[in-house]
């Protein structure tokens, strides 16, 4: 299944320049763009991915991650192919790491996704697995359907979509978990093929909408673990988002052109939460490791949530969005 894109220029000579992410690749006609979602064909451009399903389960959505968006609801979690970063330690390079060409799948319509979502009783649909910028005609309209049927919407994504791809998504999107990998533009070049600024422009037009945010960070072992790195990624949330923007530092396994390294050192974890929590971030996670996942008040750190792997409880604390103990109005979408 093809559709003509949503975003791209003419040029000169058939060319056409694609504007869904901020690689902005110049096509000549017969080519594809660096990820291989789009194809210029005579001066139109095409998404060959609409509807090109690599993944479909129904999740926990804390497995997403989303720790404030509605725990301990489900969401129907739809994956694609291809990415527009080539991240060195990539954990589903299976699917995102391939041609889309080159790939046999199930080609799947928006409504039955969103019908697959209500039969399994979840609340929300994910685009997820993949980068879900590489469909983004096929996650609009899945979104608008869903939306219709009082489904809500989560993007989980490396946030590198140009602003004008952002504002189209921002229109049925309630929640977006961003990875943002490290605070260096050095680092994003040779590691993932992209680059720093955009990024952190587009979390700040997240957090500036109506959207939820939350925000995952790998840490790798020598790469992105030093303290230095992690203290700026902490200043750019605390001093450009917010402190109560939920951050989840996220243990790395040793995976595709990174298969040497060792898992993350789990003390190198718990001190980037205790490093936050000094910092004065408020929601403060540790993933891939059974440490540090519980939810407490800011204020008077009463218990709101207490978790076991994706599994939550106690969750009777948060009230009208507030702390029942103390009354601290408490960032959750609940």
């Amino acid at each position: 299944m093809v559709c003509e894109s949503i975003l791209y220029e003419n040029l000169t000579n058939e060319r056409v320049q694609c504007n869904i992410c901020n690689h902005n690749c110049i096509i000549d006609n017969g080519n594809y763009g660096l990820c291989g979602t789009r194809l210029n064909n005579e001066g139109i451009l095409y998404s060959i991915t609409y509807g090109q399903v690599s993944s479909l389960n129904s999740d926990p959505v804390e497995k997403k991650p989303f720790y404030h968006f509605h725990p301990n609801s489900l969401a129907y979690s739809v994956g694609g192919f291809a990415c527009n970063m080539s991240c060195l330690a990539c954990q589903n390079y299976t699917i995102s790491q391939v041609h889309p060409k080159n790939i046999v799948s199930k080609n799947i319509l928006p409504e039955t996704i969103v019908e697959n979502a209500l039969k399994s009783n979840s609340l929300s649909i994910a685009y997820t697995y993949n980068e879900p910028t590489m469909f983004l005609e096929y996650v609009i309209d899945t979104a608008k359907v869903a939306s219709k049927n009082k489904l809500k919407n989560l993007y989980i994504s490396n946030g590198y979509m140009t602003s004008d791809a952002l504002d189209y998504l921002l229109k049925y999107i309630d929640g977006f978990n961003i990875d943002l990998k490290f605070l260096s533009n050095k680092l994003y070049g040779e590691y993932s093929d992209a680059s720093l600024d955009e990024i952190l422009d587009n979390l700040i037009k997240i957090y500036e909408s109506n959207a939820h945010l939350e925000i995952t960070n790998l840490l790798i072992n020598g790469l992105n673990d030093s303290p230095h790195m992690i203290r700026d990624l902490i200043n750019f949330i605390k001093d450009n988002l917010s402190p109560d923007v939920p951050v989840h530092f996220t243990r790395a396994f040793p995976y595709y052109k990174m298969n040497n390294i060792l898992p993350t050192n789990p003390e190198t974890l718990i001190n980037a939460y205790n490093m936050a929590k000094d910092m004065g971030l408020q929601y403060v996670y540790l993933g891939n490791i059974q440490h540090n996942q519980d939810s407490y008040c800011p204020e008077c750190g009463e218990l709101l949530i207490k978790r076991n792997g994706y599994f939550t409880s106690d969750m009777g604390k948060i009230v009208n969005n507030k702390c029942s103990n103390c009354g601290c109005k408490l960032n959750f979408r609940i």
